[in-house]
């Protein structure tokens, strides 16, 4: 009898442990086309949580303050879908932006990453009149 309990023990223990969540983007990497510096990016990762245990986004961290990042609040069911908004200041930057968001979460790998490219094109300088 306690070789059968230890034994139910086990596999409902092994049952348990099995359930994860697993990140899933639509899109990993999102590529802007040429834009001017000074404006404001908005757009959003399609995440989908394809493990068997609610998918739960911690924290994010991004390579500049230039990045701002909103993670869903709740955490997202198995099966379900959530968004994470983005807001990228283009305002002093120039050229390729090749930029790296990590998020922190209780999926497989502990931290994701997603990735967003841009051309800014900078603002021309203007020159002074000449007396």
């Amino acid at each position: 009898m306690k070789g059968l309990i230890l034994i139910l023990i086990v596999l409902k223990t092994a049952f348990v442990f099995g359930q994860v969540a697993v990140f899933s983007a639509k899109y990993k990497t999102i590529k802007f086309p040429k834009t001017s510096e000074g404006e404001l990016l908005s757009f959003s990762y399609e995440i989908k949580n394809k493990g068997k245990a609610p998918l739960e986004l911690y924290s994010w961290e991004a390579e500049c303050t230039c990045t701002d990042v909103i993670l869903p609040s709740d955490p997202i069911l198995p099966g379900e879908f959530a968004t994470i908004d983005v807001v990228f200041d283009t305002n002093g930057k120039y050229f390729f932006q090749n930029r790296i968001i990590y998020i922190k979460s209780n999926s497989r790998k502990k931290r994701e990453l997603l990735r967003f490219k841009v051309f800014v094109e900078p603002k021309p300088i203007e020159e002074k009149p000449t007396p």
